[in-house]
């Protein structure tokens, strides 16, 4: 099948599953109310329908009328539809003039019929549905016996692969899902279906009390007498579970990578899935990579596995804390470490701290949020709609086009997106501003090929130019400076004083009057080789850096560090920028805002100590609740507020707690971090930031 079919069915299945899952209210304005003229007057070549015949609605039949009525949404997303034929009293044709055609539903292609239904065998919604489908579309093949399996199989053989599907009985809401599915992925698989258990029982499956799907790997098997390798779906039989199912089964068997087991990103770890990475050497790839594939067959649909180079780990860091992984001694051990969680959770050295039982308001709200947002339609419209066929010549066309990628199943790119909407209405009209996105569920290609490891990314193409990438908070406000400032050249030239004056104000050019930013202004001498940056962000500036003696790191690294504020209260939205800096900080935790005495000692302590070795800040525990939650890792109980912390983020994690009994002095202070340089402090706990790879991740070596 074509790559272009794959990327229909990928992102049309959530699509069908998404309308499965509306509600039926409202369904019944989608049925027809026709007299017999009216409707076979409408039926189109090609267009299937189906209809009930009534005179007057009798009690019998008033339940039966009521599913009809709501499958007609369900129905009309596939093209059908659903129609209320109301006989007159006088009529003696064929379907309205005979009681017992009266008790039976007609389903119609055009002007033919297709199949006449009792009106006992379309119980509800779900046997409508599957037995319209099973007559109209002919992509599912019903079998009976093990040969008739086997025959199937074999004339799939090394072309294409087979959906076996067992269902208890015709009409359920798991032979609704098959039926659907089918509809979806029935040019890219084989679909067999069968009611009966004991074929089930052959093939391996003894338990028939539920339905159960089986994908068969026929497109591998090249040789007639060599059997299909299967895989059981081990969830319930639904439109999605057998998508995700069927998304695992089109993944690789083995990823190969050669680079931070961080940015790996794999449609497992999408599915919220574990990903194990064997690690593996030049002198041993061959083997390793049998072994890889065998792990990866015995977790196929549970887990993914990625083969990663020995040479390539040893280069990856993360904040100076190395990768933790698991010595294992066979590969049967890795499968019983992902198959039995609670293995995982005795053997892993650093497992993640379970989260409190009792989550804060904020955390709460932040949740509903979320949840709100998944279930909350977008106003989309003002955003381009890019995919794998039109991003490039989308970027050849623009000037300038900012482009969200993201994922339609994660939380953080669903949030994103909301803040994405509002930016692209605040932007409404503004020239030189596209706003795109790229669904990287549905093109993953263009995600790679775009080098986007993680979700969401946000970058700014511009004709002729490198790429700009957002590493900016996502909120509406600093999404929306970013781009209207990065349509400013730069280097931007100004011609004379009041210019660079109003540069240096946020007044010159009109584009940066509205946004907080940082200007960096050179002074060129024509007359001299001598030049000189100035740099300001709201109150704080630096002056007279000569260029000529600087390089470009160390200046960048200083102006950072200047325009700073030398005692910051930490936030949310500015904890990034002081991250930068990577250092230590010496941290005051307050319940509101911090005293006059602890903020009086602290800037004494700060200033005149230019480039100094730490981050001085404070936490406003009211305003950053988030604050208490960071407490609560660092201690078993929550400290007496205020409380100074000394925490290094990027070497070992290690949290030092200044003694309670002493008051927040400066000569107290600098005492203290002499003993800490010293080594006369014990730890009061460790930030655990283990590797920070992805959450799901497993990290494994295989011993050979």
């Amino acid at each position: 099948m074509s790559a272009q079919k794959d990327r229909w069915v990928s992102s049309f299945s959530f699509l069908l599953f998404c309308v499965s899952s509306i509600p039926t209210r409202g369904s019944a304005r989608l049925l027809q109310e026709l007299s017999p003229q009216e409707y076979f007057g409408s039926l189109q070549a090609g267009r299937a329908s189906l209809a009930y015949f009534s005179h007057n609605v009798s009690p019998g039949a008033q339940p039966f009328l009521e599913q009809i009525e709501n499958s007609a949404e369900a129905l009309q997303d596939y093209g059908i539809s659903v129609v209320k034929v109301i006989c007159p009293k006088e009529d003696v044709s064929r379907y309205c003039g005979k009681e017992n055609a009266l008790r039976k539903a007609y389903l119609f292609r055009g002007n033919m019929l297709i199949r006449e239904f009792p009106t006992d065998a379309l119980f509800d919604v779900n046997s409508i549905v599957a037995n319209v489908f099973a007559l109209l579309f002919n992509e599912v093949k019903y079998v009976e016996t093990l040969a008739d399996l086997q025959n199937i199989e074999n004339a799939l053989k090394g072309r294409s692969n087979m959906v076996f599907a067992y269902v208890p009985a015709i009409g359920t809401a798991e032979h609704r899902a098959v039926m659907e599915a089918a509809f979806v992925y029935g040019t890219v698989h084989q679909f067999v279906l069968t009611t009966e258990a004991t074929l089930l029982k052959d093939t391996g499956y003894p338990d028939v009390s539920s339905a159960r799907l089986l994908f068969c790997h026929c497109q591998r098997a090249t040789d007639l007498a060599q059997p299909c390798r299967r895989t059981a779906m081990g969830q319930a039989l639904t439109m999605l579970n057998i998508h995700k199912h069927l998304k695992l089964m089109g993944a690789p068997l083995v990823t190969e990578v050669a680079e931070d087991p961080e940015k790996v990103s794999t449609v497992h770890l999408q599915l919220g899935l574990p990903l194990v990475f064997i690690l593996s050497q030049k002198e041993t790839y061959e083997a390793d990579r049998r072994t890889a594939e065998f792990v990866a067959w015995q977790l196929l649909g549970k887990a993914g596995v990625a083969l990663l180079s020995r040479y390539a780990l040893r280069c990856f860091g993360v904040f100076g804390v190395p990768i933790k992984y698991l010595v294992l001694e066979d590969t049967d051990e890795v499968i019983t470490l992902v198959e039995d969680k609670s293995k995982v959770e005795q053997i892993q050295e650093d497992e993640e701290e379970e989260e409190e039982e009792e989550e804060d308001e904020d955390e709460k709200e932040n949740n509903n949020q979320v949840s709100r947002d998944k279930k909350r339609e977008l106003p989309l419209e003002q955003i381009l709609v890019l995919t794998e066929e039109t991003f490039h010549s989308a970027l050849l066309e623009t000037a300038r086009m900012v482009v969200l990628f993201y994922a339609s199943w994660e939380a953080v790119s669903l949030a994103v997106l909301r803040s994405y909407t509002e930016v692209a209405d605040h932007l409404k009209g503004t020239r030189g501003v596209l706003l795109s996105r790229v669904n990287c569920w549905d093109w993953p290609g263009v995600c790679t090929e775009e080098n986007v490891t993680q979700f969401p990314t946000i970058k700014i193409y511009e004709k002729g130019e490198r790429s700009v990438m957002y590493n900016g908070m996502w909120g509406t406000e600093e999404l929306t400076s970013f781009i209207m400032l990065s349509r400013v050249p730069c280097p931007l030239k100004l011609a004379t004083i009041d210019e660079a004056e109003g540069y240096l104000r946020g007044e010159f050019p009109s584009e940066l009057s509205s946004y907080h930013h940082t200007s960096l202004l050179g002074v060129f001498s024509t007359a001299t080789s001598e030049a000189f940056l100035l740099a300001r962000s709201g109150g704080q500036s630096v002056e007279g850096i000569t260029l000529s003696k600087q390089n470009t790191q160390d200046m960048v690294q200083m102006i950072r560090y200047e325009l700073l504020d030398i005692f910051p209260e930490i936030t949310v939205q500015n904890l990034p920028r002081y991250l930068q800096l990577r250092k230590p900080f010496l941290i005051v935790f307050s319940d509101g805002d911090i005293g006059q005495i602890e903020s009086k000692e602290m800037l004494k302590l700060t200033k005149g100590r230019p480039q100094q070795e730490f981050v001085a800040c404070w936490l406003n525990l009211k305003k950053t609740p988030v604050g208490r939650g960071v407490l609560k890792a660092y201690f078993a109980t929550m400290p007496s507020l205020p409380v100074l912390i000394w925490v290094n983020f990027h070497a070992g994690g290690q949290v030092f707690k200044f003694p309670s009994e002493q008051s927040i002095t400066e000569l107290n202070i600098l005492s203290w971090l002499e003993k800490l340089k010293a080594g006369l402090e014990v730890p009061s706990s460790k930030c655990t930031r283990v590797c920070n790879v992805p959450k799901h991740t497993l990290l494994a070596l295989v011993c050979l």
